[in-house]
C-alpha cells in the first residue's frame, strides 16, 4: 500500500476526490493553483499543504492529478518534474487526448516513474462518494500499485491498455454523455408539450429500458428550469472538440459530437456555458414554444 498520496488540483470534482483518499488513510499532502483552496482543504483534511508541485511530488510516493485541458496538465507535471522520485506514480484522472497522455508518460518516464492517465466518470455526485468509474491507461505493474488509490475515489478502475487507453476509453463516454443528454432533453421537451407531470413522469419512466443515470439526475433540472454545475458545458465541449479531433485521425465526422458542440456554442453565447450540460433542455423547449430566451416555469 503506498505511503504517501499528494493531490493536484482542487476543483470540483478533486475536492471530492482528496476527501476520500484522507477518509481511506492516503492523502498527506496538496496543492493548488490558487493556494487559498488549498490552504483550506488541507486545514479541514489535516494534511500538509505542498508549497510548490516539485515539493508534493518529494513528499508523495503517488501524485494523483485533476485539472482541466491538456496544456494544464503538461504545465503540472513539467513543474512535478524536478521533485518526482524514481519509482514513483503519476495518476492523471484529467480528460485530455490520448496524444498528450503518451506525451505526458514519456516525460514522467524520463524519471524513473510511471505515469496512468485515469480519467473519470460519475460526476461531482461520484467524486463526493467515492463511486467514480475510472478508465486507467498505463503499465499494468503501476496499475496494480495503484489500486487503494483507485480503490478510495472509486467503485471500479479498469485498465485498457497503454497509456493513451484511459483517455480513448474516456473519449468513448463523452460521446455517449452526449448521445443521451440530447435524448432526455428532446423526451423532455416533448413530454412537457403534451402536458405531462414531469417528476411522475421521471420516476416512472427511471425504472424502465429508456433510463439512465443522466435522465434520473438531471432530468430534474430540466423541470425546475435550474442548471447547477454537474458536469460544465464549456468542459463538455472541451471533451468534445477532443472526441471530434480523435475521430478525424479516422477520417470520420460523428453526427452527436457535431451537433452537440453546435447546441453547445449556442448556449455558451447565450452565458449559460457554466451551466449543467442538462441546460441544452433550454434549446430543446424552444422548437415547441418558439421562445429560445423565457424561462418557463414546469407546469402544474
Amino acid at each position: 500500500m503506498p505511503q504517501a498520496v499528494g493531490f493536484a488540483g482542487l476543483g470540483a470534482m478533486g475536492r471530492g476526490m482528496a476527501r476520500n483518499l484522507q477518509k481511506a488513510g492516503l492523502l498527506t499532502a496538496l496543492w493548488n493553483r490558487t493556494p487559498s483552496r488549498a490552504t483550506e482543504l488541507a486545514v479541514e483534511l489535516g494534511v500538509n499543504e505542498a508549497s510548490d508541485l516539485a515539493a508534493l511530488a518529494a513528499c508523495s510516493e503517488i501524485i494523483v492529478i485533476c485539472v482541466s485541458a491538456d496544456a494544464d496538465v503538461l504545465a503540472v507535471v513539467d513543474a512535478l518534474l524536478p521533485g518526482l522520485r524514481a519509482g514513483s506514480i503519476v495518476i492523471d484522472c484529467s480528460t485530455v487526448g490520448a496524444d498528450t497522455a503518451r506525451e505526458t508518460a514519456r516525460r514522467v518516464g524520463a524519471r524513473g516513474a510511471s505515469y496512468l492517465d485515469a480519467p473519470v466518470s460519475g460526476g461531482v455526485e461520484g467524486a463526493r462518494d467515492g463511486t467514480l468509474v475510472i478508465m486507467v491507461g498505463g503499465p499494468e505493474p503501476a496499475f496494480d500499485r495503484a489500486q487503494p488509490v483507485f480503490a478510495a475515489m472509486g467503485r471500479a478502475a479498469t485498465r485498457f491498455g497503454d497509456n493513451g487507453a484511459g483517455q480513448a476509453a474516456k473519449a468513448t463516454n463523452q460521446i455517449m454523455c452526449a448521445g443521451i443528454i440530447q435524448a432526455v432533453a428532446e423526451a423532455m421537451a416533448f413530454a412537457r408539450a403534451e402536458g405531462l407531470p414531469l417528476m411522475p413522469l421521471i420516476e416512472t419512466l427511471g425504472k424502465g429500458a429508456g433510463s439512465s443515470w443522466y435522465f434520473v439526475h438531471r432530468a430534474p433540472n430540466m423541470v425546475r428550469n435550474a442548471y447547477p454545475a454537474g458536469f460544465r458545458v464549456r468542459l463538455h465541449e472541451k471533451d468534445l472538440e477532443i472526441c471530434r479531433a480523435m475521430a478525424a485521425r479516422h477520417g470520420v465526422a460523428l453526427p452527436v459530437i457535431e451537433t452537440t458542440l453546435a447546441d453547445y456554442r449556442e448556449l455558451i453565447a447565450q452565458g449559460h456555458g457554466d451551466e449543467d450540460i442538462s441546460t441544452i433542455f433550454r434549446l430543446k423547449d424552444a422548437l415547441f414554444t418558439g421562445d429560445e430566451t423565457a424561462a418557463h416555469e414546469p407546469p402544474g
